[in-house]
């Protein structure tokens, strides 16, 4: 994570010529505003002298309390690299202010450092390591977006066969000019389907990293002729995609979740945080699988987790511990999406994991055996439950979940779900193409 100055920020707009600077945000879902000014505004951005309209953002405020300030945060300055004859852009990830100078409790990104500071309150600072996952897609001659994929490559298969080894490339580079570390890429399981993992870092760098690599990923894929999604499941019939979640807890240089005293390794902290998720994971789905379309990859024989349980090797529970221990020692999540707002997911995970830690609540023994092999009567037997099996389910679970209130606040607690309840109506009321095809001539 870069340590700058807004001295610092002046300077370097300054030193590369930069013109105009994006003053970036998010709504309460994860999606990208945008506010674009001219480098000769940059001062009074960066005094927090700028507002804007906050009763026009999904999720924020009402019309009598609209004026909210935009305050940049400094250490999130990088210039983007310049397109061909064009002045260089620069971008500042921003907090949302009241007008009384108080941090907006609406805004996702506080409520992310809130969860931090209660960490670092206990001595805990938290790192991620995130593994999103996207497809490329044709467009039209219009240039809109198909489902039509551009490959019919598999599982790490390489070029010929891997038509989008040439856009996923410049992601890449265009990533590193940016300030990532990118440990690895390579074609997924389904058509059409990529993977690239950067470096892990503290919880807030690297949901600002999340948000500025799905706009990367976009723009990128729109410069070489494709559309790059990050639905969870734009195709029936093959793998959706995920964003596992790697986390870690360290007290200074120290990984709290290594003890290499212990069996396997893993300290009491890490068993209590575990227990923590997996007894919040019903709620967390809300949050971390947002939309309707999310439960069309939470189910089985996809390769994505069904079943509330964790495992040292397993990939089909929902909490798989890599072998490495160490400083690498560390739980990976894989149930979240990469259409959650990264900001709300990672704090829900922390809040759940704290909470395991503060209560020393136990997880139930690890299972090893592949739970979707298992029958109903053996997962009953394991107390293995079933995520939920649609947004509704979820939703239901979150708004009896104290624990997660708290996490996000009541201003984002109530509006989220009073949003995702309309949005699962809207679909509710909807007739879909599968509908007409089984029973408009059967009946």
């Amino acid at each position: 994570m870069n340590r700058y100055t807004n001295d610092d920020v002046r300077s370097l707009a300054k030193e590369h010529g930069v013109k105009f600077v994006r003053l970036q945000f998010t709504d309460i879902f994860g999606v990208m505003k945008n506010v674009a000014i001219t480098v000769e505004q940059l001062d009074k951005a960066l005094n927090n002298e700028l507002m804007f309209d906050g009763s026009s953002i999904e999720g924020f405020v009402r019309i009598e309390e609209s004026d909210m300030y935009l305050r940049p945060d400094p250490n999130t300055f990088v210039i983007f690299p310049p397109g061909p004859g064009r002045d260089p852009v620069a971008r500042l990830i921003c907090d949302i202010y009241n007008p009384d100078d108080t941090p907006f409790e609406g805004d996702p990104r506080y409520i992310l450092r809130r969860a931090m500071a209660d960490a670092a309150a206990l001595g805990y600072t938290m790192y991620v390591g995130p593994e999103a996952e996207f497809f490329l897609f044709h467009v039209d001659s219009d240039g809109r977006p198909t489902t039509h994929t551009h490959d019919s490559a598999g599982y790490f298969d390489l070029a010929p066969v891997d038509l989008g080894e040439e856009a996923r490339r410049d992601m890449c580079l265009t990533l590193e000019q940016l300030g990532f570390e990118i440990e690895a890429s390579h074609h997924e399981v389904a058509p059409g389907q990529h993977e690239i993992d950067f470096k892990y870092d503290d919880a807030l760098d690297v949901a600002d990293k999340i948000l500025t690599f799905k706009s990367v990923v976009r723009s990128v894929a729109q410069r070489h002729g494709l559309h790059a999604t990050f639905m969870p499941k734009p195709l029936f019939g093959t793998a959706g995609s995920g964003m596992h979640l790697n986390q870690s807890l360290f007290k200074g240089d120290e990984n709290i979740f290594f003890d290499a005293a212990a069996d396997d390794q893993l300290s009491e902290e890490c068993m209590h945080y575990i227990g923590g998720i997996l007894e919040n994971a019903r709620a967390m789905s809300a949050i971390l699988n947002p939309t309707v379309n999310s439960y069309k990859r939470l189910v089985s024989g996809f390769e994505a987790p069904v079943y509330i349980a964790w495992s040292y090797r397993n990939r089909s529970p929902l909490i798989r511990i890599p072998a490495k221990r160490g400083l690498s020692t560390r739980i990976e999540l894989r149930n979240p999406d990469p259409s959650c707002n990264p900001y709300l997911a990672l704090a829900v995970c922390l809040q759940a994991g704290l909470h395991g830690i503060k209560n020393r609540i136990a997880p139930p023994p690890p299972c090893d055996r592949n739970i979707y092999d298992m029958t109903d009567a053996e997962r009953a037997k394991n107390e293995i439950v079933r995520l939920p099996e649609s947004l509704k389910q979820a939703l239901d679970e979150l708004e009896e979940n104290a624990v997660l209130r708290a996490a996000l606040g009541e201003h984002v607690f109530h509006r989220y779900i009073e949003a995702k309840r309309i949005e699962w109506a809207r679909y509710r009321m909807q007739v879909h193409a599968w509908e007409l095809e089984e029973y408009l001539t059967k009946f």
